[in-house]
């Protein structure tokens, strides 16, 4: 995962980086340093922010209400 792609991430999750690190248990300086390219996004980072963003999608799927005027067969 790139430093863009982790940004990128966190935007469509509407998470801010501390936001992260609180969810994922780790220092507040780490994503700084990620992004900064000083140090390697770990492989694990991927994988939590891909689950992240499914359950996101899994939500806004079945749990927020369409929009008025959207028709739906549910």
């Amino acid at each position: 995962m790139t430093p863009e792609e982790f940004t990128a991430a966190l935007i469509a999750l509407n998470w801010k980086q501390n936001d992260f690190c609180r969810m994922a248990g780790v220092n507040k300086i780490t994503p700084i340093r990620w992004v900064k390219g000083e140090v390697p996004i770990p492989g694990w980072v991927p994988k939590f922010l891909g689950m992240a963003l499914e359950v996101k999608r899994l939500h806004d799927v079945y749990v927020v209400p369409p929009k008025p005027g959207k028709h739906t067969d549910a």
